[in-house]
């Protein structure tokens, strides 16, 4: 039998040594690990539909320089941190001084603070379905580090925006942790943006853990170029009564991945988990959702809307798994999808496991297209085609982004679908 094919060792040479030394020992120890890391293949369960789309090659193993200051489509009204090829930008960055709350870039803290956050690092993460996290772990070179003390709240969201600057090959590794204490609150925005044209790759890893009454509202915005590969990871510790939501608006590239993995862990938690993705041309987007329902009384709910147009192919696997101590427990998943022509493609999978017997789960999953009674009844309206397959389209997925909580991230992702309508409805 043919070997699994292993990362390159090109790969296993970070660059950067400005960390403190217990992260830079972290580093060293998880590249150590990765040596007989297999990649994923077609018969990786949970890469069956990407894995062919995944292109590491040697070029890509050179970390990205971070040569000039990082810009956002986003009209950013409130804190912003700016990071470059994954390594944070201060001059392009503004913050306060908040109360309550500190922001630190993993580079500016002291061996303990280091120490401690390296014991945390990746516990939020089941590392064995999210391979690629590993990577990250292994070559990260700057993070940032976003601690709230009990009580404490963040009066405005706060936008980190991740740039890419693809002027040649190579990867970037940037890297989140947020630690929400009790009773705390916080809005965090992520914008992924790129520039240039050669062919890069983009690790991502972003983790929360949630004290008791914490609350976390997580929203993602994927808007890299067609030239770059994205392989992200979310993880999300949830304690007793606290909620954690989570939006994820993506436009599609050649691949992006993405891994949402929540654990509710205290009795009363709850998460609210939204996504809408749109591709088109020959684009492919994966999402992989977990929800470990491990305490009694904790609430889960699950919404995903996909949009292909063109040759694209869209993938979502969600899974629910309820433990047995997890009496009382409510979740509902649900995903639609929709095809805008013969050539696109859509895979979903949604999984429920459940060991306890006091539960409440429902979980539903539909593959369909633009309805032509509808359409047909918009156009005799006096209504042109165009318009209607819009509004029927833009109907499918505006629930969704209605609820994103920032107004700006709500304007952004309904600039970038009118852009998508006008490509893919084109002489409707």
């Amino acid at each position: 039998m043919k070997p699994a094919p292993t990362l390159s060792a090109a790969f296993l040479h970070p660059a950067g040594q400005s960390l403190p030394e217990p992260l830079l020992a972290l580093r060293k120890q998880r590249g150590t690990a990765l040596v007989d890391m297999p990649l994923p293949t077609r018969k990786t369960e949970n890469w069956k539909y990407s894995s062919k789309y995944l292109k590491l090659t040697d070029d890509m193993a050179i970390s990205l320089p971070a040569e000039h200051k990082a810009g956002s489509s986003l009209a950013v009204p409130g804190y912003k941190v700016s990071f470059l090829n994954g390594v944070m930008m201060p001059e392009a960055s503004d913050y306060p001084d908040l109360d309550g709350i500190t922001i630190e870039r993993f580079g500016d803290l002291d061996d303990d603070e280091a120490a401690s956050l390296a014991e945390r690092m990746d516990s939020t993460l089941d590392n064995k379905a999210v391979q690629m996290a590993r990577l990250n772990s292994a070559r990260f070179e700057d993070g940032l580090l976003i601690r709230l003390k009990p009580d404490a709240v963040l009066d405005q969201p706060l936008f980190i925006v991740h740039e890419v600057n693809a002027d040649a090959s190579g990867s970037a590794y940037p890297r989140i942790f947020v630690d929400a204490g009790r009773h705390s609150q916080i809005t965090l925005v992520e914008e992924y943006i790129s520039s240039g044209s050669e062919s890069v790759m983009v690790n991502t890893v972003t983790e929360f853990t949630l004290g008791d009454g914490a609350n976390v509202t997580s929203i993602r915005l994927n808007m890299e170029g067609d030239n770059v590969q994205h392989i992200g990871a979310t993880g999300v510790r949830q304690q007793r009564s606290s909620r954690f939501e989570s939006h994820c608006v993506g436009f599609g590239g050649p691949l992006r991945r993405h891994d949402l993995q929540v654990r509710l862990e205290g009795e009363g938690a709850e998460c609210k988990l939204n996504g809408v993705v749109v591709t088109q041309g020959k684009q492919h987007y994966d999402n992989h959702t977990t929800i470990e329902h491990v305490a009694a009384h904790c609430n889960s709910e699950e919404t995903y809307r996909n949009i292909a147009a063109d040759q694209s192919h869209a993938v979502f696997n969600g899974r629910i798994h309820i433990h047995q101590d997890a009496q009382k427990s409510n979740a509902d998943m649900n995903n639609k999808n929709l095809l805008l022509s013969n050539g696109a493609e859509i895979d979903t999978k949604p999984e429920l496991e459940i060991y306890a017997d006091d539960v409440k789960c429902a979980h539903g999953a539909t593959i369909g297209q633009l309805d032509e009674v509808s359409l047909f009844y918009l156009v005799s309206r006096g209504i042109g085609r165009r318009e209607a397959n819009v509004l029927l389209t833009m109907a499918f997925i505006n629930e969704l982004v209605g609820q994103i909580p920032v107004e700006q991230v709500r304007d952004t992702a309904h600039t970038r679908l009118n852009q998508f309508f006008d490509q893919t409805f084109e002489g409707a």
